[in-house]
């Protein structure tokens, strides 16, 4: 028996010749150096070292080679494929460094530049409100008065002529400190107006008193146990029912614009001898709503007034308790709530929007200047 012819070879296979390995590792080496970025580095790797690439599929026909030509093969075709990959490597590496360099310099941040990344905020339409009403009135003359919120239960109800079996003085309307009988959280700004005459050794006196108050009221859409207040005195030698009137209807056109009119119909507060409630045509309708039912008003609800707030001529008895003589000055009086202002003014709905702090309601508001 003969031995094996081991210099015969069955089997011709062009891609593992010695030029045509050297031909696709060449070709590989090109194709990643002109790669300029990661990404067509990466098309280059599936085309170049992949499992379908040229230099993949030629090492899978070594096994068609005979026993004796299998080492060459593979040792020739695994070092291209090394050769490949380690250009890779390099290439990649350099890409990455030319990329972290690129975005130190693109993306670099002056940290001496002022910052815009807070949000630009808006005063509270409340409080653009109240000013706006005093702005009013401090163009008459008058000067804004504040007073604590945490009252003497005298200033709050005895000095404005509620006495001790008045019905506002009840748990049911009043809040009252813990361990006090005499102490409450004010339920109006009145008290302001007693502290007012009582800090002026004399007459005139012409002061405007916004603030919160506190009342025992259930918090739903139309009421809130805190709520905002606006009240205004003016006492003086000779002040009448007419000089209320006039300066309400002042108040009327500055804030909701000219030709809208007033009436006051008749009343009753301790506080205030005659009183009157304050109602004005309706700002949205002008009172063309009032029986056309083509034309419905949300504001007035077709009724074509609006009602603002009580007021009158001071109590004498108020006078007295504040220490001004009744006998020569007279003063008059005026309160609304300016959260049931900003409701109609604005078209809110509902008052828990007013408190609930969400900046979606305040922002549209902006800033008045």
């Amino acid at each position: 028996m003969s031995a094996p012819n081991k210099s015969y070879d069955p089997v011709e296979v062009e891609a593992l010749k010695p030029a045509e390995v050297e031909r696709m590792r060449d070709e590989a080496l090109a194709a990643i150096a002109a790669a300029s970025t990661l990404d067509e580095l990466q098309q280059v790797k599936v085309a170049h070292a992949g499992d379908r690439s040229p230099l993949a599929l030629a090492n899978r026909e070594i096994g068609a080679l005979p026993p004796h030509a299998k080492a060459d093969a593979g040792k020739r075709v695994g070092q291209a494929r090394g050769a490949v990959n380690k250009a890779l490597a390099a290439r990649r590496e350099a890409l990455e460094a030319e990329r972290d360099a690129r975005v130190l310099v693109d993306e670099a941040v002056d940290v001496t530049l002022p910052t815009d990344r807070y949000p630009r905020g808006a005063r509270h339409p409340l409080t653009s409100l109240a000013d706006r009403i005093a702005d009013v009135f401090t163009a008459m003359g008058y000067s804004v008065a504040e007073g604590p919120e945490v009252e003497a239960e005298w200033l709050n109800f005895d000095a404005l002529n509620m006495g001790p079996d008045h019905p506002a003085r009840t748990m049911q309307d009043t809040f009252f400190l813990k361990d006090t009988d005499s102490v409450v959280l004010r339920t109006h700004t009145s008290p302001v107006q007693i502290r007012s005459m009582l800090a002026t050794s004399e007459p005139p006196v012409y002061v405007v008193c916004p603030g919160r108050v506190f009342r025992t009221d259930e918090l739903d859409a139309t009421h809130s146990p805190v709520f905002n207040q606006v009240e205004l005195l003016a006492v003086d030698e000779g002040l009448t029912m007419a000089d209320l009137k006039g300066t309400l209807d002042h108040m009327v056109r500055a804030l909701f614009g000219e030709g809208l009119a007033t009436r006051l119909r008749p009343s009753y507060f301790p506080f205030t001898e005659p009183s009157a409630e304050m109602d004005m045509v309706c700002f949205a309708c002008r009172g063309e709503s009032v029986g056309n039912p083509d034309r419905p008003c949300r504001t007035c609800s077709s009724e074509g007034w609006i009602e603002l707030g009580g007021c009158g001529m001071v109590n004498p008895r108020v006078l007295r308790a504040a220490g001004v003589d009744p006998e020569r000055y007279s003063g008059f009086a005026f309160g609304f709530g300016i959260d049931r202002m900003l409701m109609f003014r604005h078209n809110v709905e509902d008052m828990r929007d007013i408190f609930e702090g969400d900046v979606r309601f305040t922002l549209p508001f902006g800033m008045e200047i």
